[in-house]
């Protein structure tokens, strides 16, 4: 949102400081001899990777709430980079740090943060991004006996009851349907699943990996359909590091080596391959 969904839970966030590494204008391999080897990296915890996400962690970017098993597409991301980096399994840690406070001005907590964050120009005032890992579609869920399981148009969204998570770019896009009602926002996926589900709102509009993921586990549950992105530019998911990191550059090297070599198509494939059938919304 999350795009994909995220949620706004006080918190603490987190630094990372790398030394050593290249400006941030420069496109290092991460894989080569030089500052962005595992020595030169002046990691929070010295030899070690931490990575930071939410809590709970969702699938399908991670698998039982739990980043460290490696399961899931941002979790599997996570140890690619790390790898790319030097770091072995074992020498990479995880915290848990809510969305809002992972992108929000000040020391991390993290030297890398992987929750479905989309680049945009107002988040990179407050925090760098690497390279983006994952170009994202905004998508509608709901249950069958819902108004929503008969839309199909963006028009026909807009009377009714639409829920997202706060400070998303999900949310974005739910206020970009044009409402005639206030759009209802939830903390985490389970609240607004639950408000579905009880009939407080009419459909829920998220990331299309995570809808499908909720549409599985809804009773009933429905994809209405994928938006239209409204923008020129496609959105996509990015790790968040601190402003001005030294490390910035390493890990969008990490992440570009990923996408030349096909590591990122693999685990998209892996992970992400029942997220891309749904109807587009008119």
């Amino acid at each position: 949102m999350r795009n994909r969904m995220i949620a706004v839970i006080t918190g603490a966030a987190a630094l990372l400081t790398l030394a050593g590494c290249a400006p941030s204008d420069q496109k290092p391999t991460a894989t080569g001899s030089g500052a962005c080897d595992k020595g030169a990296l002046a990691t929070l915890k010295s030899g070690v990777l931490t990575f930071g996400t939410d809590q709970p962690a969702y699938p399908p970017w991670f698998v039982d709430d739990n980043p460290a098993n490696g399961k899931g597409f941002e979790s599997a991301v996570a140890y690619a980079v790390a790898d790319k980096l030097g770091y072995d399994a074992k020498k990479v840690a995880w915290v848990r740090v809510p969305f809002n406070a992972a992108i929000a001005p000040g020391p991390k907590t993290f030297d890398a943060n992987l929750n479905e964050f989309s680049i945009t120009d107002e988040r990179k005032q407050a925090v760098d991004f690497s390279s983006p890992y994952y170009d994202v579609t905004q998508a509608v869920v709901t249950i069958k006996s819902s108004p929503a399981a008969k839309v199909t148009t963006v028009a026909g969204l807009r009377d009714l009851r639409l829920g997202a998570q706060v400070g998303t770019t999900s949310y974005d896009a739910a206020k970009a349907v044009g409402s005639t009602v206030p759009i209802n926002v939830y903390n985490n996926n389970d609240d607004a699943k639950a408000a579905l589900t009880n009939g407080q709102i009419d459909a829920l509009v998220l990331d299309l990996p995570t809808a499908f993921q909720v549409e599985s586990e809804l009773t009933d549950g429905d994809i209405v359909g994928q938006l239209p992105s409204g923008a020129a530019k496609t959105e996509q998911f990015g790790i968040v590091l601190d402003k001005g990191s030294p490390l910035t550059s390493c890990v969008s090297g990490a992440v570009d080596a990923l996408r030349s070599d096909g590591t990122l198509a693999t685990l998209q494939q892996q992970w992400l391959a029942d997220a891309g059938n749904a109807p587009a919304l008119k």
